[in-house]
């Protein structure tokens, strides 16, 4: 049976990005479809699909979009388009607003817009749809002419003070142990575990938050003194995600669920925790682990 192809408009959509972001990938880092001749209209593959996907995920948690670029082009492998079920509505015009505030640092717009969307979406659809979107326009931007650090900077401490903020609001917590997240080793790139918390923090789930460059002993400190449920471990780069995080915790009753995310987890020393492909993923298998 002949494969299914998506127009750039319909992997734009799947995967939360805007259509120029995809053109730049692909003219920057050769990410375009792969059977794609000149005359035609673009058309991606599962194959194209699956690397696009991991180019999206690696940005996302951080990783400078020529080295995401160089292991999405390595990767192996497809992704049936039946199984993108999140079909991520990138509202560009936010989107573009936002982009411009952030290059003129314009830091009051920018707090004004990102509260009233999440007020109005919540933190997921505000994450995938506009956050996330707006990631990629700068960090594209400051690797085509190495410009604009200080422009994510500003950005990213605006989003982490954001998000802390709704963590603060929880009236009346679900869980009576909080959930644990940290990142482990020496990361230091966790906005994404800020997202998560907050995530949480709307539907009332609290956490114990210990943020970047956590060691196994305050890990371990933590698990004993408060019986998680659940704990979540972040890991962007291969050279934290020690195989110590996962099999030296301590061993508690109830034993807590453990959950990773992030690109630097080895699949293969991951085989008896849950993986968390995004942040909707982490948030469901959080709630499992309460009880919700």
């Amino acid at each position: 049976m002949e494969e299914e192809l998506l127009t750039v408009a319909a992997v734009a959509r799947r995967l939360g990005v805007a259509p120029a972001t995809l053109r730049t990938w692909d003219r920057r880092y050769g990410l375009g479809p792969s059977s794609h001749e000149a005359g035609e209209h673009r058309r991606y593959c599962p194959n194209d699909l699956a690397k696009l996907t991991l180019m999206r995920r690696l940005i996302t948690t951080g990783v400078a979009p020529c080295d995401a670029a160089e292991k999405a082009k390595a990767h192996k492998g497809a992704i049936k388009i039946e199984k993108l079920v999140d079909n991520f509505e990138v509202r560009e015009e936010l989107v573009e607003s936002l982009h411009r505030a952030a290059k003129s640092l314009d830091q009051i717009f920018i707090e004004t817009a990102l509260r009233k969307d999440i007020a109005s979406h919540g933190v997921i659809a505000s994450w995938t749809e506009v956050i996330v979107p707006l990631l990629f326009l700068v960090g594209d931007e400051w690797e085509a002419n190495g410009s604009g650090i200080e422009v994510e900077h500003m950005l990213t401490e605006i989003i982490k003070r954001i998000l802390r903020e709704g963590v603060s609001d929880i009236k009346k917590a679900v869980n009576a142990h909080p959930v644990l997240l940290a990142a482990v080793g020496e990361e230091v790139h966790c906005l994404a575990l800020h997202a998560l918390a907050a995530a949480l923090a709307e539907k009332n789930v609290e956490t114990f938050f210990l943020g970047a460059r956590t060691p196994l002993e305050a890990i371990s400190g933590m698990v004993k003194r408060s019986a998680p449920p659940a704990v979540f471990l972040w890991a962007q780069l291969s050279g934290n995600s020690d195989s110590k995080f996962l099999t030296d915790l301590p061993a508690i009753r109830p034993a807590p669920r453990v959950i990773v995310g992030g690109p630097g987890w080895d699949p293969d020393i991951c085989a008896d925790v849950v993986v968390a492909q995004d942040l909707t993923h982490a948030c469901d298998e959080i709630e499992r682990a309460v009880g919700r």
